[in-house]
């Protein structure tokens, strides 16, 4: 059995709960602002205050070839990750996109495989596990889409997985926060471009509640949870860096639960015990550290 470092378990928790809440922040942020326009100003404005943060620390500046490289992994997690998914949303339902997310991590893994870090056996056990517990998990749910939105959905998720592959293998970025800025802000400035393009603007006025939960995305789904995650990448496998895909709809189903006065079905349920084995499964796995 493999016992997980401290730093490595806090990471899991903060990508699993943040993330795993975002998904109602965002959904009050949408009310004022539009979805590039949301999306670029949280990770430029969370960049800004990390590359300030690791200065006043005495971090130095990325040298060109590492803003180089995490560019290149900011614009294809947030550019193409985050830009495309915002672009399915309007043509696919919540819980068709949920089923897609839920794909991410055998992706991600099978990415990982073509740079030789194939997962183990109990890895793909765990992988196919939480598949199906997600589908489950949204079984409820209403299922359409235009085809548009899936290709768009497809390509967000596999540029999301590509660019976690490559700070994983391929690209070497400025050590420490000074990486994870320079990524935020590459990202963010081209979804801040795209709105723009776009023209985009907002859709009311700002209020304490929209305001404070774009606050919320920038500081808590930005700083920490994308910080967490990159952390993951640099220290697990593939797979357990990946299973917050199955986790996240868990824990926005428990919120609900506790705060909207939600009811937990049986199918639910059941669905929420299956992924809960298969990051045991991750979790547990003999080659979850890095090599």
């Amino acid at each position: 059995m493999t016992k997980l470092p401290r730093p490595v378990l806090l990471a899991l928790l903060t990508v699993y709960i943040v993330w795993g809440s975002t998904y109602f922040a965002i959904h009050v942020a949408l009310a004022t602002f539009p979805p590039f326009m949301l999306m670029g100003t949280r990770f430029l404005v969370a960049g800004s205050l990390l590359f300030c943060w690791q200065k006043w620390r005495g971090a130095p500046n990325p040298s060109l070839k590492e803003w180089r490289d995490g560019g290149i992994v900011g614009l294809f997690l947030l550019g193409g990750g985050m830009g495309l998914t915002a672009v399915a949303q309007q043509y696919v339902s919540s819980g068709l996109t949920a089923v897609f997310i839920a794909c991410s991590p055998m992706i991600l893994s099978l990415c990982s495989g073509f740079f030789g870090d194939w997962p183990n056996r109990r890895e793909w056990v765990g992988i196919v596990i939480g598949f199906c517990g997600a589908i489950l998990l949204a079984a409820g749910a209403e299922f359409h889409a235009q085809p548009i939105g899936l290709i768009a959905l497809f390509c967000a998720i596999l540029s999301w997985d590509i660019g976690s592959v490559l700070s994983q293998k391929k690209l070497k970025m400025a050590p420490g926060g000074m990486g994870f800025a320079s990524e935020m802000l590459v990202g963010g400035v081209f979804l801040t471009a795209v709105s723009l393009l776009r023209g985009e603007h907002l859709l009311a006025p700002i209020n304490a509640l929209t305001f404070s939960a774009w606050a919320y995305l920038v500081v808590a789904g930005s700083l920490l949870a994308f910080t967490a995650y990159m952390y993951l990448l640099s220290k697990v496998n593939s797979g357990l860096a990946g299973s917050y895909a199955y986790v996240n709809p868990v824990i926005a189903v428990a919120l609900g639960v506790m705060f909207a006065g939600e009811s937990l079905t049986m199918r639910e349920g059941i669905a929420i015990v299956i992924i809960l084995g298969s990051v045991a499964l991750l979790t547990l796995s003999k080659s979850n550290k890095k090599t």
